[in-house]
């Protein structure tokens, strides 16, 4: 033990420019979700020190602010240059602490690289309005300024990508940010912090504080300096932030979980809508948001389509993806998200649910691993189809009439992303105007674009990220009056 105890490799806070460990002595021990085995060790943070963090983002915000916009853009291209250069690296970190596929984990740093350049290009494209005024010689003016300091709350599925989600946007509109990453995946996050003092961004303008959500995320969500919370997370999660952010009033920017429908129609691709619908459910590891949770196919090709979806899930090879790039899916996060899916499976089999591909824990090398799963004959009131699975299995439901799809695919407390296959224009017109989703798919698997718009509905969130409204949420709306009196002019 003591021999495994010193391999581990530690990464510190990021506080006002400084690196530190918490003052308590106490830390985290994150494990890698292929093995079993722990990898490192963090600060677990105490109250006082997050505390400070927020005192030092609000300091450092009164003259960030006034930096230019294109001079705070800059240092987010920095940070895009930095993170290329050390990619090979921070991939690594990213399957080893997380457990994605290698094309995944490269795909989520190089993104994350593209995300902080195009949010530092809005420097020069986030603009205010000037309005027609009802009275004689004043101006009327719609002036966009920075909240203040963000609060960003980071998941364990996205752990690296998610810090230029909030990040980028924050600072690249003037305000500071503290951000408190997950305690399973807090290593990359850290590691970050070494890029933003390497390009030099100004001390307290950035800072990342690891501990848990009741000492560091609380403090977060309650403390008066906060002008804006960004959480990404369960819907439990969410709502214990808006009660927090009550206190004091707090913007909250939540994006939540996700139940997602795909309907398969009877004249769509089948190929396609296998593979896409597949691509969208073992992507990450089946642990997406706006994955493909559950599936409703017309009866006239229900039989087709299962058969293929089945063969090709049971087709996919599980492993530890830092020893074979080959692979097509790694682990679950931990052991509670392996015993989650495993039990939920084992109930829908239980209520009357057929296996036709899939079912299993797998014992590999200690590590959290599930089969990719299809079940059938399952209800659509029961709890595989209602409540988020966030892992590998897809319930399979069918239908009789376009009508009844859209119908079941409504029937949900959650309202992310959606996604229809058809070859009829008619039917992808009624999918996209009546589904209740924030994001609909039409004949392709389901991951958005940074200029486009992640929002949901219901209970999948309040407010949105990417594109220009994503920015939106990272500010205030100040109206300006300004009454002029031309005879006092010198001239």
């Amino acid at each position: 033990m003591a021999q495994n105890a010193v391999a581990l490799k530690h990464y510190q806070m990021y506080i006002n420019g400084e690196f530190k460990d918490s003052e308590s002595g106490n830390m985290l021990t994150v494990l890698n979700p292929s093995t079993g085995e722990a990898i490192s060790t963090v600060p677990s943070a105490t109250r006082e020190e997050t505390k400070e963090a927020i005192d030092a983002a609000y300091e450092a915000e009164k003259s960030w602010k006034k930096v230019p916009a294109a001079t705070r853009g800059q240092y987010l291209h920095d940070v895009a240059t930095e993170v290329r250069k050390q990619k090979d690296h921070l991939i690594e970190m990213l399957q080893e602490e997380q457990g994605k596929i290698k094309s995944l984990a490269t795909t989520e740093i190089l993104f994350s690289a593209d995300y902080f350049d195009y949010m530092a290009s809005a420097a020069r494209t986030y603009e205010g309005e000037i309005l027609q005024s009802d009275n004689k010689n004043e101006n009327t003016m719609i002036a966009k300024q920075p909240i203040g300091v963000a609060a960003g709350i980071l998941p364990w599925n996205f752990p690296f990508f998610l810090i230029a989600r909030k990040m980028g946007p924050a600072l690249v509109t003037g305000n500071t940010i503290v951000m408190k990453p997950s305690s399973d995946t807090p290593n990359l996050a850290l590691e970050f912090a070494k890029i933003c003092d390497k390009v030099g961004i100004p001390k307290g303008v950035v800072n990342i504080v690891s501990g848990p959500g009741s000492v560091v995320g609380d403090e977060l969500t309650r403390n008066k300096k906060i002008g804006i919370i960004s959480l990404t997370g369960s819907v439990e999660s969410g709502k214990r932030i808006m009660e927090g952010a009550a206190t004091h009033m707090a913007k909250v920017s939540l994006e939540l979980g996700g139940k997602a429908p795909a309907i398969v129609c009877k004249d769509a691709d089948i190929d396609l809508a296998v593979q896409s619908i597949i691509d969208s459910r073992v992507d990450n590891n089946g642990q997406l948001c706006n994955n493909c949770e559950r599936v409703y196919v017309q009866e006239d090709v229900a039989d087709e389509f299962i058969k293929k979806l089945s063969k090709k899930m049971s087709e996919i090879t599980v492993g530890n993806p830092m020893k074979d790039e080959k692979i097509g899916m790694g682990p679950l996060i931990n052991q509670a998200a392996l015993d989650k899916v495993a039990g939920m499976v084992d109930r829908a089999v239980k209520a009357g649910g057929k296996i036709t591909a899939g079912g299993h824990k797998l014992n590999i090398e200690n590590g959290f691993y599930y089969e990719p799963t299809v079940i059938t004959n399952v209800k659509q009131d029961s709890e595989i189809v209602q409540d988020e699975i966030f892992g590998p299995v897809l319930p399979v439901l069918t239908f009789k009439t376009l009508d009844d799809a859209i119908e079941m695919a409504n029937d949900s407390d959650f309202g992310l992303t959606s996604s229809i296959f058809t070859e009829n224009l008619d039917n992808a017109m009624r999918a996209a105007n009546e589904l209740e989703d924030g994001e609909t798919y039409i004949n392709r698997f389901n991951f958005e674009a940074m200029n486009g718009s992640h929002s949901g509905w219901k209970e999948s969130g309040i407010g949105g990220d990417d594109g220009r409204h994503g920015i939106e949420e990272y500010l205030n709306t100040h109206v300006i009056y300004l009454q002029g009196h031309p005879e006092k002019a010198n001239g």
